[in-house]
């Protein structure tokens, strides 16, 4: 049996705002301040899933993909560390996209020539768009279907069992192979590499792609259109009360917030 994970390299989600920069041409948000990228953590816990079934089947091939721009080796060698089979990375500058769309239709093209699997598993949305649509897409594209918000899988006899991951509480799923399945961060995350597997993992090199490889051509017309991206004005006001006393203050805080409708006589709006 073999299984596929996506996996995508992203700006670190807890870089300081102060040092990221609005490009408000390109419609993207850049790191001002040089700092490591990580792989996305929903994708780090798709591949924590694809471990734990193997540990369940026995056996089970992992195959991690990644389509990006550029590559920070160091980052993106953690899933060979952790125990994946193959790292497989699709380079070219027309990945640093937020059309879903050309992403989706990449990654199943790249899957096509990998080979098809068993299991292609993704985390439930990316930290830099949160679309939370390329799986859905690529599952239509592979023509398979797609079970979401996993915390809990299990494969026996050809098919896959979910738990899912609900508002109040969580429903089970199950689908024939072969499956796309999203996983959530409810899963746990990934498990840490041993030295010895870092250290080993340093000699070997990932599968490397071009758009050529693949049998994809370049983006075409996006089908969603961003029209414009900025950063959420936050202003704050302060207001001293002054008063004789600190029971006068009271009354005066107490008027200004009924004022301001934040509360109401007898209890808070």
């Amino acid at each position: 049996m073999r299984a596929i994970v996506c996996l995508k390299q992203v700006i670190d989600p807890l870089t300081p705002a102060t040092d990221l920069a609005l490009d408000r041409q390109a419609k993207k948000i850049r790191q001002a301040v040089p700092g490591p990228p990580v792989i996305n953590g929903y994708d780090e816990q798709a591949l924590e899933a694809a471990l734990r079934l193997r540990e369940a089947l026995g056996e089970l091939t992992i195959v991690a993909v990644s389509l990006g721009e550029r590559f920070n080796l160091d980052v993106m060698k953690r899933p060979l560390a952790v125990g994946a089979d193959q790292l497989v990375l699709v380079q070219d500058p027309s990945f640093d996209t937020w059309d879903s769309s050309y992403i989706a239709a990449a990654l199943a093209a790249a899957i096509r020539k990998i080979g098809t699997p068993d299991l292609v598993l993704c985390g439930r949305q990316a930290s830099d768009w949160d679309n939370a649509v390329v799986p859905l897409m690529l599952a239509q594209a592979l023509g398979m279907p797609c079970l979401t918000l996993a915390r809990q899988l299990t494969v026996s006899e050809g098919r896959i069992e979910i738990e899912r991951v609900l508002a109040d509480g969580s429903q089970i799923m199950w689908s024939e192979l072969p499956a796309v399945v999203t996983v959530t961060s409810e899963l746990g995350a990934l498990r840490m590499p041993t030295a010895r597997a870092r250290l080993a993992t340093a000699r070997i090199q990932p599968t490397r792609l071009a758009l050529g490889d693949i049998g994809v051509a370049g983006p075409s017309a996006p089908q969603v259109e961003v029209l414009d991206l900025g950063i959420p004005a936050v202003g704050r006001v302060c207001r001293f009360i002054e008063a004789a006393d600190g029971a006068a203050a009271g009354r005066r805080l107490a008027e200004l917030l009924m004022a301001d409708g934040v509360v109401r006589p007898g209890g808070v709006g």
